[in-house]
């Protein structure tokens, strides 16, 4: 009996060493990954040659590159220069920022269901903006982006504080929580403003819906340093992220430092997120969706899963941007209503095919 009671551990390890050999054998290999990556980059130029040429105005492709190589003051040529290659931009940013944001907060809250509204980055966002059209008289959408970004930044440091307090420190349940509470507080406070200021409500509503149009080179001017140093976090977090997916313990017995590496990632995904959401609103399901078709395409190493994430966000959100723009031409669909609509269904059908009780 006591030879059965001590090969049973043995036995235990063998075969979880045995499974773990048969899931690593049926990942992508690093070479098939990489060409994946490669794909997914040719992908995302079609997607910015698409965001240039197509819209209420269709230009030829042709036309397109003359807007840059032999710029004649037509009227095609500024709309390219002038109109489509700052939204083009801005696109590219937002949908990186985002896709990189939900990898981070997936991977440091071990919450598959995570995204930037869960840790109330955008309700802090939003109640900023809120505060700034109803109390200052801001309507321009560059200086949007700053308040909103204050906002982001204060409620990230709230969530974390509120998160951290108690014995265990910031449990990824305890974050997901503060997040949530603190984000219906705002949402309440936000509503509460709007519904007494009609003027401040029509300025809002055309921010909060999540776009793209009508940002000029300086939105992204503005964004641009923050969500760089973020996704330069992000690229590094990729070996951190995978030692916090075993649990703190594990992770803490590898020789990581696991409050380090929780505050080293949780300041990337609020430049991200912060930054996307200043320069074009909430859009919904990016930073939710793109780190699970990531993680289907290259498994759970988050060394991977992040630069997918990048790409593929800003594949979605500068797609769904020309969808908006075709769908009722010669007028659009906000980016923000596209990528909900896009989102939705396909994240139901994703959860009913995959496993998402943890990561």
């Amino acid at each position: 009996m006591s030879v059965q009671t001590a090969d049973a551990p043995a036995a235990s390890t063998a075969q979880a060493r045995a499974r773990r050999d048969s899931l690593t054998a049926m990942l992508p290999t690093r070479w098939l990954r990489t060409a994946g990556l490669l794909a997914a980059v040719f992908a995302l130029v079609g997607c910015v040659a698409a965001s240039l040429a197509i819209g209420a105005l269709s230009i030829p492709l042709s036309e397109v590159i003359e807007a840059f190589t032999a710029f004649d003051d037509s009227d095609a040529h500024v709309i390219v220069t002038e109109l489509r290659v700052p939204r083009t931009e801005i696109g590219l940013l937002v949908g990186a920022a985002l896709g990189a944001a939900g990898a981070l907060m997936q991977g440091v809250t071990r919450n598959p269901l995570a995204e930037p509204g869960i840790l109330g980055i955008n309700a802090g966002a939003a109640f900023a903006v809120v505060l700034a059209i109803f109390l200052l008289g801001v309507s321009s959408v560059a200086a949007y982006a700053w308040f909103a970004l204050f906002g982001a930044g204060v409620t990230a440091v709230l969530v974390y504080v509120l998160g951290a307090s108690g014995r265990d420190g910031a449990t990824p349940i305890k974050l997901a929580l503060a997040g949530a509470v603190l984000a219906a507080l705002l949402v309440s406070l936000t509503s509460a403003v709007l519904v007494f200021d009609t003027q401040t409500l029509d300025e809002f509503r055309f921010w909060i819906v999540g776009s793209i149009a009508g940002r000029d080179a300086g939105v992204a001017l503005s964004v641009l340093p923050f969500i760089a140093a973020g996704l330069v976090i992000s690229l590094l977090a990729g070996r951190w992220l995978n030692a916090l997916a075993m649990g703190d313990d594990v992770a803490r017995s590898l020789g990581q430092r696991v409050a380090l590496a929780r505050l080293a990632a949780g300041v990337g995904f609020v430049l991200l997120a912060g930054g996307a959401v200043a320069a074009a609103g909430p859009n919904a399901f990016v930073g939710l969706t793109v780190p699970h078709v990531a993680r289907a395409l290259v498994g759970a190493d988050y060394r991977w899963i992040v630069p997918y994430s990048i790409v593929l966000g800003a594949i979605l959100l500068l797609a769904s941007d020309v969808i908006g723009r075709v769908v009722v031409c010669p007028g659009e669909l906000e980016v923000g209503v596209v990528t909900a609509v896009i989102g939705a269904p396909f994240f139901i059908w994703l959860v009913r095919r995959r496993s998402l009780a943890e990561l």
